[in-house]
């Protein structure tokens, strides 16, 4: 049925018209905000960009960055590439070939070989490739049980890129490890043939680049297959922070919404899998006007976000951030701890100090805002949330549990690890009590979870 709203936009005398313009490498000196920064830190951006995906748009870039306080405001940190982002062997190689004026395909070749030794595909995502009639869903994960996860080719972009995103190798030509599919048909057989999944997540890149025209192609077949067990469709996006015209101004933002309509109205729960990674990106009016219109059609919003160094690492941001997420009306829902790819060694958290402003972020809160779960590592054996850091028999250790396992039986296990105050990541940890190894690796593939962050 087609989405009514009587009410009219907050922003719609400041928003008719507005257009989206994508900042990349090739124009983003074009900002005359960026005259505000030096040479060296335009270089900056120019060198790690050749690495890792850059772009970014004029809603980030006049809305949400305070470019009087660049360049330590958060959201230009989480947009525009940070030298540190780089080791610096890695730096000065891509640097060096610049000043000598390489030719772009030695320096996209050099940029290649780096991006290899940074873990770009973490957790054992190849393995999770599901098979339907003997062939692979290339466009697929299926680590969960319950849980199908779905990258559609067209959404294999944002409307703007985190510059900590663990799934940067979608963005920067690695085609060989790239998840993205057109078979929707597959799909659904896929889902028809495994009762147990009852959750589809729609996933990228950002499915909402997409016209809502062409996600249809993809949602609508799902909702005529009449799948009973399938329960609740998921969309995984930023564009509620990045582009929220998308579900207001944009032109066939009335032809989205109601096709959110569309999967309530089929009896499926449909969930927006917001990501917000600061306060400032729920402050625009315009947010607030998004966040109305998708539920209106029925839909519930859960947000999440990495605790992420140099953006969100301390409890007052968190704080702040879950407590206008409910009153917005949003669920919070996880808070992760970032991946071990990329740029892990400049964003990453040590487990201790993630739990820590957890834990103080958590306390601060109403206990409408205490359903987000955390900190959680999304590794290998599933999704791992640290408890906390205890004491046994004088052994200092850390407390930990499965939320989501790729074992069913996993599920909500608690272990212990051996505390080590460096560690940020699961492969950093050894089991305590003098045991061999976890219960989970007797099944972990070499390497499933390492990176080679050097």
């Amino acid at each position: 049925m087609p989405y009514k709203d009587k009410h009219p936009s907050a922003d719609q005398a400041e928003t008719a018209g507005s257009r989206y313009t994508a900042y990349t490498l090739k124009n983003f000196r074009d900002l005359p905000q960026v005259q505000r920064l030096t040479e060296e830190q335009i270089a900056a951006i120019e060198v790690v960009g050749q690495v890792f995906p850059f772009k970014t748009n004029n809603y980030v870039v006049n809305k949400l960055i305070d470019w009087k306080k660049v360049p330590h405001d958060p959201i230009f940190i989480l947009n525009f590439p940070q030298k540190g982002m780089l080791k610096p062997h890695h730096y000065k190689k891509i640097a060096d070939l610049m000043d000598k004026k390489a030719d772009a395909k030695t320096i996209a070749k050099e940029a290649m070989r780096i991006r290899w030794e940074l873990n770009p595909h973490p957790a054992g995502q190849q393995q999770n490739v599901p098979v339907c009639n003997g062939v692979r869903l290339k466009g697929s994960q299926h680590k969960y049980r319950e849980t199908i996860l779905f990258f559609p080719s067209q959404g294999q972009t944002c409307h703007a890129y985190c510059t900590f995103c663990f799934r940067w190798p979608q963005f920067v030509g690695m085609n060989e490890i790239k998840f993205a599919s057109h078979e929707v048909d597959l799909l659904v057989e896929y889902i028809r043939q495994h009762p147990e999944i009852t959750d589809l997540l729609f996933t990228g890149g950002d499915p909402l680049i997409m016209s809502a025209k062409v996600l249809a192609k993809y949602i609508r077949p799902v909702l005529e297959a009449d799948l009973g067990h399938l329960r609740t469709i998921r969309i995984g996006t930023k564009a509620l922070a990045y582009w929220p015209y998308r579900f207001v101004t944009d032109d066939d933002a009335t032809e989205l919404l109601t096709l959110f309509s569309d999967i309530t109205a089929a009896g499926k729960h449909m969930a927006i899998m917001a990501h917000f990674n600061h306060p400032v990106e729920l402050a625009p009016d315009m947010v607030h006007e998004a966040i109305r219109k998708i539920q209106k059609t029925g839909a519930q919003i859960r947000t999440q976000s990495p605790v992420l160094g140099h953006i969100n690492d301390r409890p007052e941001i968190w704080a702040r951030m879950l407590q206008r997420q409910v009153e917005l009306g949003c669920i919070p829902y996880y808070m992760f701890i970032a991946r071990n790819t990329g740029a892990h060694h400049y964003f990453g958290v040590p487990l201790e100090r993630a739990w820590q402003i957890f834990r103080k972020a958590y306390r601060s809160v109403s206990g409408l805002a205490r359903t987000i779960r955390g900190p959680s590592m999304s590794a290998w054996p599933g999704k791992i949330q640290v408890l906390g850091v205890s004491e046994i028999m004088g052994e200092k250790i850390f407390v930990l549990r499965m939320l989501q396992a790729r074992n069913p039986s996993w599920v909500n296990r608690p272990f212990f690890a051996r505390y080590d105050k460096d560690a940020a990541w699961i492969t950093d940890l050894k089991p305590a009590s003098g045991e061999p190894q976890f219960f989970f690796e007797a099944t972990q593939p070499k390497n499933a979870d390492n990176a080679t962050l050097i």
